[in-house]
């Protein structure tokens, strides 16, 4: 009876250095680079602002920017010029701004929480959810308020993630950042197929057409002012609960040993995550890659304090989709490039160069 106390007490004694190695490894490691990052914000800021008001004067048609200026400023709805800003433009840019900064965040709070390099809600599945159940929406319920559609979306976003989670369960050894982007992709693969024959076999393939390439070109302020509170509550909620991801990106033995209560928080962030991609998907559609990509430049550029990382990625993601959007309007006018395929061109080779580094653990 002494050895097996003596064994059980080592054991729970070499445990309870583990965690405190862990706690002492974390302090230099959540230590991150305040400077930069509030420089990286300010900045970022500054130059999206910029580049929001440059877009507004871009379009079939060029307005001058001091126009773009009296109309946002001094709005005059007998003039034409103005009413293309204010109508037409203004919520398509806010609308970009608004998806890439709920893109980025939601990526960053899944590599964070999972500690999965690959995660992002394109990869992960969310998006193909979120958009089948939009096609689901139209099929069937045609006559579904905005609202009505955004909800249906997360629920959708819900129901992908599960299948994703479960797939790449199946096999033993835990949820290995691979086995779920495989995942991932079969999902995304299978939801995608499925709402293409839906759209086909239902003939409403024309009004969720925008889902499937992703683009903002349909953006109204009614669909602001619906989805705006959504993300906004969203963005802060990740900014509330970054702390928490930095202890939860350590390892669960180590935010536990820390005080934090882990499944609360995972609730919590999986809840943020879901609000931000639906609500994203329900105005952009598929759009990929933004939340893989901008984490991963934050985690560069100011270190591994998700305190930092979660304003520094929403500034980038919203100057990411504005560019892009901005892109698409300029790279072959009158017509307009789909800005997934446009993010994609810089997406798709930052994957593979993650995925190479992972693929050894597999």
């Amino acid at each position: 009876m002494r050895k097996a106390g003596g064994a059980a007490a080592s054991s729970g004694g070499g445990a309870a250095e583990s965690v405190d190695s862990g706690i002492k490894a974390a302090r230099p490691r959540l230590s991150g680079h305040p400077r930069i990052a509030l420089a990286l914000i300010g900045g970022g800021a500054v130059v999206l602002v910029a580049t929001m008001a440059f877009s507004l004067s871009q379009g079939s048609s060029s307005v001058p920017l001091q126009t773009v200026l009296d109309a946002v400023f001094s709005f005059d709805p007998s003039q034409l010029q103005h009413q293309v800003v204010i109508d037409l433009r203004l919520p398509r840019v806010l609308a970009s701004a608004l998806v890439g900064a709920s893109f980025a965040v939601a990526g960053a709070i899944m590599q964070g929480t999972t500690r999965n390099p690959l995660a992002d809600s394109g990869i992960m599945g969310l998006n193909a959810g979120a958009g089948f159940a939009i096609a689901v929406c139209y099929a069937f319920f045609p006559g579904l308020s905005y609202l009505s559609l955004i909800l249906m979306s997360f629920l959708g976003a819900a129901m992908s993630t599960g299948l994703v989670m479960g797939i790449a369960s199946l096999r033993g050894g835990g949820n290995h950042p691979m086995r779920m982007v495989l995942a991932g992709a079969a999902v995304s693969a299978l939801l995608a197929a499925l709402a293409q024959g839906i759209a086909l076999y239902f003939d409403v393939a024309q009004d969720i057409m925008f889902w499937t390439t992703g683009g903002v070109a349909g953006s109204n302020w009614e669909q602001l002012r619906i989805m705006a509170p959504f993300v906004l509550l969203a963005l802060l909620a990740a900014l509330a609960l970054s702390r928490s991801v930095s202890l939860l990106s350590l390892g669960e033995d180590v935010a536990r040993g820390l005080g934090l209560n882990t499944l609360a928080v995972s609730v919590l962030c999986a809840v943020v995550v879901l609000v931000l991609a639906g609500a994203s998907v329900a105005v952009v559609g598929a759009v990929g890659f933004v939340g893989l990509v901008i984490p991963h430049l934050a985690r560069f550029a100011v270190g591994m304090d998700y305190r930092w990382i979660i304003p520094v990625s929403a500034v980038l993601g919203a100057l990411l989709v504005v560019l892009a959007d901005l892109g698409a309007r300029m790279l072959n006018p009158p017509f307009e490039t789909p800005i997934g395929a446009l993010i994609a061109l810089i997406g798709v080779p930052f994957f593979l160069y993650l995925a190479r580094k992972q693929k050894r653990a597999l």
